[in-house]
């Protein structure tokens, strides 16, 4: 180990589950333990690099929603690894004055942000646990960039789910809809045992198994998680269901992305 991941306290002896999604979706910024852990995924549920795209497009559509809604702040929560189309890229395009929030605990994300994001000056990386939601909120960086008292698009892309109910994933979601503004939104995307067959379940006791908490809702569940919040429509569906860019997209099978997905609105 290096004195640079040292510093950063990166955990080589276990798979990391944002470095296992960045491997998935064809990055780079993971280790031999987070690859290993991955192909074995691959060989219960084969298609898990095309889900795990999925659920990015689902990001990029639905942050795209918030800013033809106006919205021009957006705090991403467990945001993982910044690539190629991720929101800041998606949103800046629509108005290069869009200010972004990352926040990630794992040091590999963190490391690479400040690499991807050094000459952005409205898209910044926080490392916080972003179960504290005060270390999120009042933290320098959030503070400087993102006004409260205005609309913010709040995003939880493929987070809910590595938080158990003994830790109160619905009491979390309402410390931060209670700083939102009137006006703003929420992205959510959540793994899901709906629909799906048992290689679903395999893969989330292999999850368990390596140390990684994943807790598969349903739509009642999640429904439950959003007090406070208008669901917008088409409501709550799987990824590809969510205001396709194309209705070809859907495909026949829309469950097969084992992941649901919304936005609400906090009226």
């Amino acid at each position: 180990m290096t004195d640079e991941h040292a510093k950063r306290e990166i955990d080589f002896d276990k798979p990391n589950a944002a470095r296992v999604y960045d491997y998935l979706i064809g990055g780079k910024l993971n280790y031999a333990i987070d690859r290993m852990f991955a192909e074995k995924i691959l060989a219960v549920r084969p298609e898990s690099k095309e889900l795990a795209l999925m659920n990015r497009r689902w990001l990029r559509r639905a942050v795209r929603f918030g800013a033809e809604q106006g919205i021009r702040q957006f705090l991403d929560i467990g945001s993982g690894m910044p690539t190629v189309g991720h929101v800041h890229e998606v949103v800046q395009a629509i108005d290069p004055a869009s200010r972004v929030v990352y926040v990630d605990n794992e040091p590999v994300a963190v490391a690479h942000s400040e690499i991807v994001l050094k000459d952005n000056e409205n898209a910044e990386m926080v490392q916080a646990d972003a179960e504290i939601p005060a270390d999120v909120l009042e933290h320098d960086t959030t503070e400087m960039l993102l006004d409260f008292d205005q609309p913010v698009m709040l995003i939880m892309a493929a987070f809910v789910h590595f938080i158990p109910d003994e830790r109160d994933p619905a009491g979390l979601i309402a410390t931060y809809r209670d700083a939102l503004a009137p006006g703003s939104y929420f992205a959510l995307s959540s793994g899901t045992f709906e629909g799906q067959g048992e290689e679903v379940r395999r893969a989330a006791e292999m999850y368990q198994k390596s140390g990684t908490n994943v807790v598969a809702r349903s739509k009642d569940e999640l429904r439950a998680l959003l007090d406070g919040f208008e669901i917008l429509p088409p409501g709550i569906v799987f990824t590809p269901e969510w205001r396709p860019d194309d209705p070809a997209d859907v495909g026949e099978h829309p469950e097969l992305a084992s992941q649901l997905a919304l936005v609400a609105r906090k009226n």
